[in-house]
């Protein structure tokens, strides 16, 4: 199903954000992926978002660079902030490009809980807002929330805080370690969380987070139902989808390339793979299309699971590059030293326009979605659901698809430069969206394997 624009929301949004401006490309971007040194004195970059960043307990977010060369007269460039969980990063490796985090002068941060509070009867949606507490605390991935402290001219709080008088005390997480459980998430200390799959899922059955009254959110309904249905339970839905994307096998399609996903796991010569437990299910999406009888590549029985770990263990160890920064993808191709990896749409338009001919491996995909949740214990309720309603927007989901390189959830915001986003991921056909495996099989039949083992699983496999 192509994404396509929908109803006009409701409520009509202030203009958009700034945004960034043209800046000249830095020389030594261009120098740490290898690519033509000529392109220092260009000055037309593209803005997108694609780099991995440290969690903080503050709002500034790190950053790292991917610059590229199209031809010796013409010069793309992407500069990007970081969609952590997606890319299962955590701390950018030595030399990944990452630049000093910028200094925090914007939201205030909120103080964090380091034991979580139990709620204490089953949250249900609210029936109305009233008018707003003056606050709300956001927790976010890094990079999701641009307040103007990593670019002056992209701030999307700012606007908000004016429109709304509720100011936003930001903090940002490791999605990777909450959805561990190394690092629970205590429902008083956060009004909204933006959550990955794996997050969300965990958040749900906690009870950490209500269902939602999706009548008092403008732009709910221009977001596509497959989209919606993702963090639903029993009928209520639970999260407003905020961007989203897939996971390709790239290959430099000026070699023979693999005619389907399955050649990632197996030949000679370096592969790289995302660094996320999730990825095991890109292996058992494999197996399902050779025959196994795998309904949902996330929700996977014991042998299942093991049969995926299996497939994913096949060849030389050495062979295989278990990245975290997205900009590894980009210099792997860059300098030939890989020849297949898992990677997203954003990574091969990088490259693409730096002259490097990645296409896609054919078949079906794995996705993900990421939502906006409010909690069960939220201080500040109104201005939560005003923020669910800011985000959702066209005005937002712009500046938001631009900045981290990601498709927005909302279909209206698919015009002028987001279009190409929007392209990359055009459809959902053939998209296994994640889910947080769970032993209920998130619902379904049988029994299946938890996402702690999947854990375990994979830190075993990636030693």
């Amino acid at each position: 199903m192509a994404i396509r624009p929908a109803r006009p929301s409701h409520r009509s949004h202030p203009a958009r954000a700034p945004r960034r401006p043209r800046t000249a490309v830095p020389c030594a971007a261009i120098a740490l992926i290898g690519l033509l040194a000529a392109a220092c004195g260009a000055t037309e970059p593209t803005t997108a978002g694609m780099a991995a960043t440290t969690p903080a307990t503050s709002p500034a977010t790190t950053t790292a660079t991917a610059t590229t060369t199209a031809t010796a007269t013409a010069t793309a460039t992407a500069t990007a902030t970081a969609t952590p969980h997606s890319q299962g990063a955590g701390t950018p490796a030595v030399g990944s490009g990452a630049v000093p985090r910028a200094r925090a002068t914007g939201p205030s941060p909120s103080p964090t809980s380091a034991t979580p509070s139990k709620p204490e009867k089953t949250p249900t949606p609210i029936a109305s807002t009233g008018p707003g507490e003056g606050a709300v605390n956001v927790l976010a991935l890094p990079g999701y929330v641009e307040w103007g402290g990593t670019d002056p001219k992209v701030n999307w709080v700012a606007p908000f805080q004016t429109r709304t008088g509720c100011k936003v005390n930001l903090r940002t997480y490791d999605a990777a370690a909450t959805a561990a459980g190394a690092r629970p998430l205590d429902p008083g200390s956060f009004d909204v969380v933006a959550a990955p799959p794996e997050v969300a899922g965990k958040l749900i059955d906690e009870g950490s987070v209500a269902p939602l009254n999706t009548s008092l959110i403008a732009a709910y309904h221009d977001i596509p139902k497959r989209l919606r249905r993702l963090e639903k339970r029993k009928g209520d839905a639970y999260g407003v989808p905020y961007l989203w994307g897939i996971n390709e096998v790239l290959y430099d399609s000026s070699k023979e390339g693999p005619r389907t996903a399955a050649a990632l796991y197996g030949g000679t010569g370096k592969v790289m793979l995302k660094d996320s437990p999730l990825t095991i299910a890109d292996a058992a999406l494999v197996l399902k299309r050779r025959g196994a009888d795998i309904e949902d590549p996330f929700q996977l029985t014991p042998s299942q699971l093991d049969d995926a770990v299996k497939l994913l263990s096949r060849g030389k160890s050495a062979d295989r590059v278990y990245w975290r920064d997205p900009i590894e993808v980009v210099q792997g191709f860059a300098s030939g030293a890989v020849r297949l990896a898992q990677g997203t749409p954003y990574q091969r338009d990088v490259l693409a326009r730096g002259g490097r001919p990645v296409k896609a491996a054919s078949g079906p995909v794995t996705g993900w979605a990421d939502a906006w949740m409010v909690s069960s214990a939220a201080a500040h309720p109104s201005c939560a659901y005003e923020w669910l309603d800011w985000v959702s927007s066209v005005t937002v989901q712009k500046d938001a698809a631009e900045w981290v390189g990601l498709a927005p959830a909302n279909s209206e915001a698919c015009a002028g430069r987001t279009r190409r986003i929007c392209a990359d991921d055009e459809s959902f056909d053939d998209v296994h969206f994640a889910s947080r495996p769970a032993k209920n099989c998130a619902g379904g039949d049988g029994v299946c394997v938890p996402y702690g083992q999947w854990v375990e699983r994979w830190k075993r496999l990636v030693g």
